[in-house]
């Protein structure tokens, strides 16, 4: 049985455009395992227009798991996703997307723990699977001892293979990267034997088992040329931050090398805000 959420963000709209539209893909008939599909799983923020929050209980869906059955309304939504579609399945995959403030690039990713081989290695084969060409490897320890917090995490937890698809970007809708999401989880069906087929798995992806996060050390408006999927140097200069009266302050500068996974692209920014993060390629 394969698990999928869409929507746990309710401003990412690829994945959930392309999980309301995949059971159209799909033929019950034909089929030889079941499939879990929750197309939208945060639906105030979807309906609400929220970025990131619940709005609520103001709470993050993706960073309250596994919830708690007599918590918060998002603990609640966590909760139930936890008993109620990954308790149950098998295999499982969340899919995300640069919501209204990322410039995203697509990629797979999957929880590496060393005290886990063969739930990290048949994971690494479902990231294959979905065809994409840069892969991340998330944890890269020996072990995961406290809550899960993430969504595809508390699956990892519970010792059952996943993997994450990020693929949209900047909240809006575009028909590339919804047919790459269909495509990706149709492929991923196939590796698992669920539907007939040959996988489309990507044979040489760039694997990137570690990140760096670049943040805002000021309050003001936010300037980069730079977009998703550029490599960068160490030293490189990324863009600048002025006041809100549009005096320069800082230089936004590159700690290493490497290749942009996601970058914020619009102009407000505050102390501790993300605005790049960073994939190192080896």
């Amino acid at each position: 049985m394969l698990g999928i959420t869409a929507g746990v963000h309710g401003l990412e709209y690829a994945p959930i455009m392309a999980a309301q539209q995949l059971p159209k893909h799909l033929e019950p008939k034909k089929m030889s395992g079941t499939v879990v599909l929750v197309h939208m799983a945060n639906v105030p923020a979807f309906l609400n227009r929220t970025l990131m929050l619940n709005p609520l209980d103001g709470k993050n869906l993706n960073r309250v798991f596994p919830g708690k059955d007599n918590g918060t309304i998002t603990e609640r939504i966590a909760w139930t996703i936890s008993k109620e579609v990954i308790e149950r399945c098998d295999y499982f995959v969340d899919v995300h997307a640069g919501d209204a403030n990322n410039d995203l690039m697509p990629y797979s990713g999957y929880y590496n723990y060393f005290d886990m081989p063969e739930v990290s290695a048949k994971a690494k084969e479902m990231a294959l699977a979905l065809g994409f060409d840069f892969i991340v490897q998330f944890g890269n320890e020996q072990s995961l001892k406290e809550e899960a917090i993430y969504c595809s995490r508390e699956a990892t937890k519970r010792n059952l293979p996943a993997v994450d698809i990020e693929c949209g970007r900047m909240g809006i809708v575009e028909e590339k990267p919804v047919l790459q999401i269909q495509h990706a989880l149709l492929s991923l069906m196939r590796h698992l034997k669920i539907i007939e087929g040959e996988s489309a798995s990507v044979t040489n992806p760039v694997i990137i088992a570690k990140r760096t996060s670049v943040s805002s050390k000021h309050e003001g408006f936010f300037y980069s040329d730079i977009t998703s999927g550029n490599y960068v140097k160490k030293g490189m200069r990324l863009g600048y931050i002025t006041d809100l009266f549009g005096n320069q302050i800082a230089d936004v500068t590159c700690p290493v090398d490497g290749v942009i996974l996601f970058k914020t692209f619009n102009p407000p920014v505050k102390k501790g805000d993300g605005l790049f993060s960073i994939g190192h390629i080896n």
